[in-house]
């Protein structure tokens, strides 16, 4: 297949106009449910069922509490769910799910991963799929959410402990916010021509004398919420690929606006809930830069990186979309990594080797451009502040942060949430770069096969999900090694974000005077910018000089 610029152009021009035109809109509308007070009717029922007292708000210990309950429950829950599917109704006739596979994909569901490791037609059935994993889209999404309202509290706050009320907050984005848009994409999916049933068809071929059975399912609906909660878990094993799941050109832009809606909104919700539109409007023009940068090097990469093979067959075939074109491909891979969704309608496997590195670029990033429902919002704030301790050092002023002191306790948090990812990444890759019979299970060789682990760590780390297809993880060793590093890369930074909001909100806001350095404008956005590019560059370029960038210079 040969790349088209001009259809590439076309499409990313309707992306950006249409998430243009709802940044204020859905921005603002975000804004007033996290900042009313009031309950609808089914939101009191709901709390009076769960025994949730409406009006009573937490501490950020006691915020990150429940965080946590929430979580252990949920793994607890979908891992015993899963094991108990073959006497469950809706299994499609399935066993039980195996044990290692029911807990990484556990773990993996519940920390916004969707990191999947089987078959899901052949794995899981119906009520799996849609009361289970579908569910945890939205709940997880919901809490990446929440914590990114709750640091924001903490900037806006003065002289309070208290941050919101994680089950107030989770409620109100589930069923105010993620619900009703879910609702709508899934009603356009359906009219685009994916699938949403609750049976299999049987098709006869009288000339090959064969049965085929064409899978069916309520996909639609799960697939809403895949993207618009940059989950990324499919409902079939090809994902966004699969025609049943992604039928058409339409569907595939569309599913890409999705997965920017939410991320690409937050920031003006931070800039109306801080009263300072101006901050809202420096981090979406940082996140902006990041995400057109990316799409643009992923395209060029695709372009004119398809290898010998590729070129000799007169363009790029194996593992890419054959009925879009690599140009949707190419701004799908490059905004499901920049996000933490990780669905694909393309083999990222088959990406060639500059643009495979893009792609583990765009996590090692932090997922910030424009990141992931919440998360890609406070990721980018916590790199806000890191940024600001630098100018105030640079202008040698005690740094400032919308009238907060960024003191020692701040950076210590901001600092260990930077370097809590590329830890997990690195060492977990690293121990497991030297086990031959793990190994083994990329079947790949040289640096493609080094490539394919550090995509997974880092997939995992990041809470993306995406795969370089050469590698699984089935085994107990790569099950647990990359559930782990799923847990850490969700919890840490999640604890690390509430006790940050926590210590600004204690503080008194000091008046800006003439020695205050800006948060706003095109200065401190390309600090921002410079600040987010380099801790990246100093973290993991020794590990991508030894995977992709090796690859891509053998000839």
């Amino acid at each position: 297949m040969v790349f088209s610029t001009a259809s590439f152009i076309t499409q990313l021009g309707v992306l950006i106009l249409v998430l243009a035109l709802l940044h204020k809109p859905l921005g603002l509308y975000l804004a007033r449910v996290f900042s009313g007070t009031t309950s609808s009717r089914p939101e009191r029922v709901f709390y009076r069922l769960a025994g949730v007292d409406a009006g009573t708000e937490q501490s950020w210990p006691v915020y990150l509490r429940s965080v946590l309950v929430f979580s252990a429950v949920s793994i607890l829950a979908i891992f015993t769910l899963q094991r108990l599917q073959g006497v469950l109704p809706g299994s499609n006739g399935l066993p039980g799910v195996d044990s290692w596979i029911a807990m990484n994909t556990a773990i993996s569901f519940v920390t916004n991963t969707n990191w999947q490791t089987y078959v899901p037609e052949a794995t899981v059935g119906i009520f799996v799929q849609m009361c289970l994993l579908a569910v945890q889209n939205f709940l997880s999404a919901a809490v990446g959410i929440v914590v990114a309202v709750a640091l924001i509290r903490g900037i806006a706050r003065t002289r309070t402990d208290r941050l919101g009320n994680f089950w107030v907050d989770v409620t109100r984005a589930s069923f105010r916010v993620l619900l009703p848009i879910a609702t709508v994409a899934a009603i356009s999916l359906v009219i685009g021509g994916v699938v949403q049933n609750f049976w299999s068809t049987e098709v006869v071929n009288q000339t090959a004398g064969m049965t085929q059975v064409i899978p069916g399912g309520p996909v639609a609906s799960q697939e809403a919420i895949k993207v618009l909660g940059t989950n990324g878990g499919g409902y079939f094993n090809a994902n966004s690929a699969h025609p049943l799941e992604n039928p058409n050109v339409f569907t595939s832009l569309f599913q890409v606006f999705l997965i920017l809606l939410i991320p690409s909104a937050l920031p003006y919700t931070y800039g109306r809930m801080v009263g300072d539109q101006r901050q809202g409007y420096t981090v979406a023009g940082v996140m902006a830069a990041l995400w057109l940068t990316s799409t643009a090097l992923m395209a060029w990469a695709v372009a004119s990186g398809q290898g010998t093979a590729s070129t000799a067959a007169g363009g790029l075939g194996e593992g890419f979309e054959q009925r879009m074109g690599p140009a949707a491909s190419s701004i799908f891979a490059a905004s499901t990594t920049l996000t933490s969704t990780g669905a694909v309608n393309m083999a990222h496997d088959s990406l060639p080797p500059l643009a495979g590195g893009i792609a583990m670029l765009n996590m090692m990033l932090g997922e910030v451009a424009p990141g992931g429902t919440g998360s890609g919002l406070y990721g980018m704030l916590v790199l806000a502040i890191i940024a600001v301790f630098i100018a105030g050092l640079m202008v040698g002023r005690s740094p400032e942060y919308l009238g907060k002191k960024i003191g020692p306790r701040e950076m210590k948090l901001a600092a260990l949430y930077i370097l809590v990812t590329p830890t997990l990444v690195l060492t977990l890759a690293g121990i497991t770069a030297l086990l031959p019979d793990v190994m083994a299970n990329a079947p790949a060789s040289g640096p493609h096969q080094f490539s394919e682990l550090l995509y997974a760590f880092t997939s995992g780390a990041n809470n993306n999900g995406s795969a370089f297809g050469g590698i699984t993880s089935s085994g107990p060793y790569l099950s647990v090694m990359l559930g782990l590093a799923m847990l850490l890369g969700r919890i840490l930074p999640i604890a690390l974000v509430l006790a940050l909001a926590g210590s600004l909100a204690r503080q008194q806001k000091i008046p800006a005077s003439s020695g205050t350095v800006p948060t706003h404008g095109f200065l401190f956005g390309s600090l921002l910018l410079s600040v987010t590019v380099i801790m990246t560059a100093l973290s993991y370029f020794p590990a991508l000089a030894l995977g992709p960038l090796a690859e891509g210079l053998i000839k």
